[in-house]
């Protein structure tokens, strides 16, 4: 009769990183981190994940040590990123990845921006290093959540779900999984053919990424600059024809460069992997397989031999190309999830990427409730809201949490106001176009870092009362259901 819990969280870049931090903290604060089962990510909530599970006990820590790591690195000048130095660093590990085996491509660069950004150096850390942290079952276990594409077609028309958890990779409509530590090797029939070593988590890090959390004025800024200072010039020949005009011709003198335009000129950030499903056949009957049924959702499903298992390499994009959401792994029926803590950081529409999950599912035939709010009421969201299908005891309760700063204002705590000199305090911008956490924002002041976090954990605390009536729902439906 115990629920089966899970926190289900969105993208949104440095604004995902910081406020699923002030969330965590206010789950902690609570006591109801323990009673998680899943977590979830999808772009910047991933990095968090990343972060925290370096950590063999992190959520029975006090979770102000990593706030005050991730705080130091997010309020830090990033144009150190930028020096001769770094540079040469980024050129000697792409090589170095070259060499081992791997495609390279503008993500592994961007991985190794995010490190140099988010972290003091090198960071030997590794997905499948995470188990540390489950071998007790101490924490969560953490899911992120990327999509497999093909390079011809939209997201639109072809996407595949793909998680990663520290044990294993794997496609949630074909059912084909691989341990984490082989993921990126070479495989025919399911056999390993070539051993690649495991990517370093910076590299995993660059694969949930989508192209809008760059800052692309600053980059093309900076890729000017460069481009300025490292270019090699060949001086035109004489010409013996007055009417011709004389060229140069202008290229990148170093091959890091040519990352740097890819970055500056893709529509969307693709990272090529070996594939794993390479020299499989489907069954001849796998359109009545009903896993397979489940996520069958592309132009392609009625023609076998243009699906992945036919493919040299896996394509992978962020979610947020298509819906950004994580919540697929929860919807597998043998993880019987009762309860999903749904907190949502990415940028426009708060309710969106909910209600097109809402309808993403119901087409797919997954129990899943229906999102219905007025006009109105996504004008003048609340900070919590519960959604329910008692007609269907499979489909999760959703617990809702926009990111939007409601009572907060005027409460710096739950049940306690504000005096005058506060009121300042609780002034946070996160919904305007003048906001500080923009997607393209990675650099903050130390008060808007803080501010944040606080509004995050806040809006848990102060909505504890609507956790718990879930919470409460599921162990009398799951009471009902066993009768």
């Amino acid at each position: 009769q115990v629920p089966v819990v899970a926190v289900m969280t969105t993208g949104g870049g440095t604004r995902a990183l910081t406020s699923l931090l002030g969330n965590l903290l206010g789950l902690q604060k609570l006591g109801l981190l323990d009673v998680i089962s899943f977590i979830t990510g999808s772009s910047g909530s991933t990095w968090t994940l990343s972060h925290l599970y370096q950590s063999a006990d992190w959520s029975h820590e006090d979770l102000s040590r990593p706030i005050s790591e991730v705080r130091r690195h997010m309020t830090k000048c990033k144009l150190s990123c930028f020096s001769l130095e770094s540079l040469q660093y980024y050129a000697k590990e792409l090589k170095l990845r070259k060499q081992e085996g791997y495609q390279i491509s503008s993500v592994d660069f961007w991985g190794l921006l995010l490190e140099k950004a988010l972290d003091d150096g090198k960071n030997n850390h590794k997905l499948s290093d995470e188990q540390e942290a489950l071998s007790q079952g101490q924490n969560p276990l953490p899911i992120y959540m990327i999509l497999n594409m093909k390079e011809d077609y939209s997201l639109s028309e072809f996407k595949e779900w793909v998680e990663f958890t520290p044990y294993e990779v794997g496609f949630l409509k074909y059912g084909a999984f691989i341990r984490a530590e082989d993921f990126g090797s070479e495989f025919f029939m399911g056999r390993l053919m070539k051993k690649l070593p495991e990517s370093r988590i910076c590299f995993m890090k660059g694969d949930v990424v989508y192209c809008k959390n760059l800052n692309c004025i600053n980059m093309f800024f900076i890729f000017s600059v460069m481009q300025t200072l490292h270019i090699a010039t060949k001086e035109p020949s004489p010409s013996g024809r007055r009417h011709e005009l004389e060229t140069y011709l202008v290229t990148p003198e170093c091959g890091i460069m040519g990352i740097i335009r890819r970055i500056l000129t893709e529509r969307v950030m693709v990272s090529k992997f070996y594939n794993f499903l390479k020299g499989f056949q489907l069954h001849n009957e796998y359109l009545q397989n009903k896993n397979f049924c489940r996520w069958k959702d592309t132009v392609l499903e009625h023609f076998p031999n243009q699906l992945t298992e036919t493919a040299e390499f896996m394509c992978l994009a962020d979610t947020a190309g298509y819906i950004d959401i994580s919540y697929p792994p929860l919807m597998r029926p043998e993880r019987k999830v009762d309860v999903v803590l749904h907190l949502n950081y990415s940028s426009g529409s708060q309710t969106l990427p909910l209600e097109e999950a809402s309808k993403y599912f119901q087409k797919q035939g997954i129990p899943f409730p229906k999102i219905q709010m007025s006009e109105r009421e996504k004008k003048n969201l609340k900070e919590c809201y519960i959604f329910e299908d008692t007609e269907t005891p499979e489909a999760p309760t959703v617990v809702f949490f926009p990111l939007v700063n409601d009572s907060f204002r005027k409460y710096k705590e739950p049940g306690v106001e504000r005096s005058p000199a506060e009121m300042a305090q609780g002034n946070v911008d996160v919904s305007t176009i003048f906001s500080p956490y923009c997607l393209n924002s990675f650099t903050y002041t130390g008060e808007a870092f803080d501010k944040l976090i606080e509004l995050t954990s806040y809006n848990i605390q102060n909505n504890q009362h609507l956790i718990l009536q879930a919470l409460n729902s599921a162990i009398q439906q799951k009471r009902q259901h066993k009768k």
